[in-house]
């Protein structure tokens, strides 16, 4: 008994058995706000702060509407609706896209620090070759200095 001095366990009342069912309705809601309310984006990884579209004087004048985007990081990582894909996996989720939509065009956004232009090249002929019409490299109107 020294190590309990105050014996406090014997003091303690038991738990009411009466509420046990209240901890699966618990985790039940739990589960069904996850899946009513939960976003694909929340745990998945984002584009980060230090992407930057490429800046192009006449930007938005040249903007069309696409039915498909994706981002492009860097040359081996690209994301699309579905989450984050190689190259390779690209390839067969446009032809998949296409097949899917009449007339698809495809918005390229790519990372202006680290995409090289091999990289929107070979993005754009494999778009073409699995059946997208357009395909349009984004770009934003560069910052006006403030008068």
């Amino acid at each position: 008994m020294i190590t309990r001095p105050l014996d406090l366990t014997s003091r303690l009342q038991p738990a009411p058995r009466n509420l046990d069912f209240l901890f699966f309705v618990n985790g039940g809601l739990i589960v069904l706000f996850f899946l009513l309310f939960g976003s694909r984006f929340v745990l998945a990884p984002g584009l980060g702060v230090d992407f930057a579209v490429p800046e192009m004087p006449g930007a938005t004048a040249g903007a069309v509407r696409t039915t498909h985007v994706i981002s492009v990081i860097r040359p081996g990582l690209i994301f699309v609706d579905d989450g984050a894909i190689n190259f390779e996996q690209l390839r067969g989720w446009l032809k998949t896209q296409a097949a899917q939509t009449r007339q698809p065009s495809l918005l390229v956004r790519a990372n202006s620090n680290s995409v090289p232009v091999t990289t929107l090249t070979d993005i754009s002929s494999a778009a073409f070759q699995a059946g997208f019409t357009r395909v349009v490299v984004g770009a934003q109107e560069p910052a006006r200095p403030s008068q």
